[in-house]
């Protein structure tokens, strides 16, 4: 992994101790059910579905792989979706750039922004999308709903085995004013450590 990514999870872990206890029993679900396909010797695959499919979701599928890779849990595949695609957003892009993964932008509408967080593996296709997208799993998988509107607009998710709210404030609630840089670094840090909260409690 990255050194500036090892460091970011370093600083990260101690605030896993500041996560509510209801936020914790959500991110436990999860974990439940990682460690059920674990144990069955199958792919856990987990979607993270906010609206546009440009901030919170692919910060969520980011981390999600990155707090994976930390633990050693390697049955684990994570996805983004929305309930409309946009673009991956680029302030998020540079909150994640900053936290210490590498990015490769090609360009166009809607960028498919390569993503990798460690030398030797793989990079990771970031682009927005719905969370129907062939791109995604069909059924079996884990549905995190990471804002209120895709939560409510999705009481349902075709195909997800469980579904989770685990809803994130949106940052885009601070564009273009002076807090913009923080909110989006704010959001990518809280995310970073539910994430490695909830794979610290797969079994």
């Amino acid at each position: 992994m990255y050194p500036a990514l090892e460091a970011y999870i370093r600083h990260a872990l101690p605030l896993m101790d500041g996560i509510s206890q209801k936020r914790k029993r959500a991110l436990e679900d999860v974990a439940v059910f990682v460690s059920s396909k674990r144990k069955a010797g199958e792919v856990a695959e987990l979607t993270f579905i906010c609206t546009h499919n440009s901030r919170r979701s692919h910060m969520g599928q980011l981390w999600a792989a990155v707090a994976a890779a930390h633990f050693g849990i390697d049955c684990v595949r994570t996805y983004s979706g929305g309930t409309e695609a946009t673009a991956f957003n680029p302030r998020a892009v540079v909150a994640i750039e900053k936290a210490g993964f590498a990015v490769e932008n090609p360009g166009g509408v809607n960028p498919h922004y390569q993503v990798t967080f460690d030398d030797g593996g793989p990079a990771m296709e970031c682009f927005s999308k719905t969370y129907t997208d062939p791109f995604n799993p069909a059924e079996g998988f884990a549905a995190i709903m990471t804002c209120s509107d895709a939560d409510e607009a999705c009481p349902v998710v075709a195909g997800a085995a469980i579904r989770a709210p685990i809803r994130y404030e949106d940052p885009k609630v601070a564009d273009g004013t002076s807090r913009e840089t923080a909110a989006y670094d704010e959001r990518c840090l809280q995310i970073a450590t539910e994430m490695l909260y909830l794979f610290s409690r797969v079994a």
